[in-house]
């Protein structure tokens, strides 16, 4: 919290009650958004798919989400007899208490300028302040580290169920984090190294300056999409949802849970959705930042801010209605092969361009040669490391020996006189 300047002069009761005010309020804000996302995505995916979706509950069917809430807490909360007491009771709060803290480094609101000074500041009962939880100076570590942690609350629900459903889920989701995380992490460290700070303000306020601004566009598109690819696996969304596959796994790592605790669930996997769609549109889109036309001056930055993230649930229920399933094979084959090897190339062009371009005794078309010369080599040196690995991983799985009874075509377990399925009679 040492951006926000409301702690710049000292700490009093004051202040306390505006930052608990803040905390509650970005709390109950990002409670409701997931309500709303529930009825957003069953009402547009029933549109894509020509139904009439949730219609019942309220106006609109927008009363849907609070029906299913409330049916959960009187559902009975079971519990198998083989799980983990401790752990089985935790893992959910593990997943929905990663998403809010992770929200609360995201500005809202304010108005941002392209210089220094108090950019996003606005005035609440007579005091300065920033409309976000928290501005720390590492706040894109803690990005990273409540990603990392998220995946915990998968783990050890599957872990800790005591069945072996969930608890392939749960391997299939540490995996699955572990190879997208280092393309989030790579896609992240671009926005870093031209803004060349970890602060959100910061990097928010960088982009103020207009759409030719936004990092999206100052660090490539390729960053972007790396990190919109990496958040739809990290999040377990179609077409990455392996972890829960109902026609493989029955229901993945939540299969054993019921009533309240899987409803943290859920609520959790709707508020990381969220989450990452603000978290994308402050590193990529400029936040809040936006042209003001008329009156109501602290409204606008918010209005805009609402506007952006609204796009990116579409994208991400779109994903959903349209993309089928990858096999695991292919989710580890694009995260490994294709993701972090094309961000790696990305963040050595970005590096020599930040050092290159800082020569000031070189014109322009020295420092064009030397970036893209450098990278050329090193992206061609690259593929043909990753080629000569691939070659010999495949050598290798071509010469591994075959067992007798594969060879025989008989069954494990089965007699040398047995027939086996489908021959003779």
């Amino acid at each position: 919290m040492t951006g926000d300047p409301l702690f710049a002069d000292g700490v009093d009761w004051g202040d306390i009650g505006i930052m608990g005010i803040k905390i509650g309020v970005a709390f109950a804000a990002l409670l409701v958004a997931t309500m709303f996302m529930i009825w957003f995505e069953r009402k547009l995916i029933s549109d894509m798919q020509h139904r009439i979706g949730p219609n019942v509950a309220g106006p609109w069917g927008l009363l849907q989400a609070l029906a299913d809430g409330i049916k959960f807490f009187f559902k009975e909360d079971l519990r198998p007899a083989n799980a983990d007491p401790l752990v089985f009771r935790l893992a959910p709060y593990i997943s929905a208490v990663t998403a809010f803290v992770a929200f609360a480094i995201v500005p809202i609101g304010g108005v941002f300028t392209d210089t220094e000074g108090r950019s996003g500041t606005v005035t609440l009962f007579g005091k300065e302040t920033i409309l976000q939880v928290a501005d720390p100076p590492v706040g894109i570590l803690l990005l990273l580290a409540m990603s990392s942690v998220a995946v915990y609350g998968v783990m050890l629900a599957g872990w800790s169920s005591g069945s072996k459903y969930p608890l392939i889920g749960s391997v299939r989701a540490s995996a699955q984090a572990i190879s997208y995380e280092a393309a989030l992490g790579m896609s992240v460290v671009a926005v870093v190294i031209v803004a060349g700070s970890l602060s959100t303000q910061r990097i928010v306020s960088l982009q103020a300056g207009g759409a030719n601004t936004w990092f999206v566009v100052t660090t490539g598109i390729v960053p972007f999409i790396v990190f919109l690819i990496a958040a739809t696996a990290e999040l377990n969304r179609p077409p990455f949802d392996l972890v829960e596959a109902e026609q493989e796994l029955v229901g993945g790592f939540h299969t054993e849970y019921s009533s309240i605790r899987f409803a943290l669930f859920f609520l959790a996997e709707f508020m990381n959705v969220i989450t990452m769609s603000a978290i994308m549109v402050t590193l990529f889109f400029g936040g809040p930042a936006g042209p003001i036309f008329f009156g109501l001056t602290w409204l606008w930055p918010t209005v805009w801010f609402l506007a952006k993230v609204l796009a990116f649930l579409f994208v991400f229920v779109w994903f959903r209605a349209t993309l089928p399933r990858l096999r695991y094979d292919q989710l580890m084959s694009l995260g490994w092969k294709v993701l972090i090897p094309v961000m790696l190339l990305w963040l050595m062009f970005l590096g020599l361009r930040q050092v290159v371009f800082d020569q000031e005794s070189w014109n322009l078309a020295q420092r064009l040669v030397v970036t893209l010369g450098v990278t050329a080599v090193g992206g061609a040196l690259g593929w043909l490391l990753l080629s000569a690995a691939m070659r010999a991983a495949r050598r290798n799985t071509a010469q591994e020996p075959l067992d007798a009874e594969d060879l025989a075509g008989t069954p494990t377990g089965a007699a040398p006189g047995d027939v086996g399925p489908g021959r003779g009679g």
